[in-house]
């Protein structure tokens, strides 16, 4: 059976799909060429923004440093990326080989965050899902990391596009999600940790965060049971969070016994996700 020859429109949008996956493959590559040197890429998500996600992934970078590895943090909240100020960070990334960024240091820790890049960060950023997307590949390839034993990587809250564009540019490792003890948190919670397993990504466990008599404690131990994953710590709520000189586990003994427990849980599950790949 002959087929029908197709119109000029038709051999129009199938050149336009045949240079979109073209520029989605190299895309991909060169994300993938920026990151090579890294050996473990762990996402820290929420289901909703506030609870603590951003201070739980700066400690757990700060702590895994402080251990004698070599870690980068990278903060891609579009909205509200707070990195920057949680750091107290003045350098900005210089220009490296191939005209590449590369991110500066502190407190052992190499830092890339889109809040380098807000000439006032009061002014809220308001873009669209594809100026979202491309801005978040070209921060992708940009960066320059070099060697890396962890990149934990501050994700945006929920499930829109910004987190989804993440997940699926990135070939992480594993995902800790951050909850509160609160029942409207772990819904949320929940969600988020359903639309990891829907792209197939490994959730390494749950952290509780502002646990204590304010808000209650448990909710993250009952998430964790509900959707049959570890339960890495609860992080309770303290005065040592006040001080904002420096990130808390270099303040405070016992927020850093708290986040090395977590980081002991956190290994755990990447080593178990690498027996599993073996």
């Amino acid at each position: 059976m002959n087929q029908q020859p197709m119109d000029p429109q038709q051999q129009a949008q199938a050149r336009a799909r045949v240079e979109g996956m073209k520029r989605q493959f190299e895309q991909k590559r060169a994300i993938a060429d920026s990151l090579s040197q890294i050996k473990q890429k762990v996402g820290v998500y929420s289901g909703k923004g506030g609870v603590g996600k951003t201070t739980v992934a700066v400690n757990l970078a700060v702590t895994l440093a402080a251990e004698g590895a070599n870690v980068g943090l990278l903060d891609v909240d579009i909205d509200c990326p707070n990195v920057v100020r949680v750091l107290n960070i003045s350098e900005l990334p210089t220009q490296g080989q191939d005209n590449k960024m590369v991110p500066p240091e502190r407190f052992n820790v190499r830092v890339m965050s889109m809040g380098f890049f807000q000439e006032n960060e009061e002014e809220a950023i308001i873009w669209r899902g594809p100026m979202v997307h491309n801005a978040i590949n070209q921060f992708l390839q940009s960066t320059e990391w070099g060697e890396l034993d962890y990149l934990i990587i501050d994700l945006p809250p929920g499930t829109s596009d910004a987190p989804l564009t993440i997940m699926q540019a990135l070939d992480l490792d594993g995902f800790v999600v951050v909850t509160t003890p609160q029942q409207l948190a772990m819904i949320d919670a929940k969600r988020s940790i359903n639309m990891i397993r829907k792209l197939h990504v490994n959730v390494l466990g749950v952290v509780e965060n502002f646990s204590g008599a304010i808000f209650g404690s448990g909710g993250g131990e009952q998430l964790a049971a509900d959707m049959d994953l570890n339960f890495l710590g609860r992080l309770e709520m303290r005065g040592d969070y006040l001080d904002t000189s420096k990130p808390t586990v270099l303040n405070s003994n016992t927020v850093l016994k708290e986040f090395q427990s977590i980081v002991e849980g956190m290994k755990a599950g990447l080593e178990a996700v690498e027996v599993e790949a073996d």
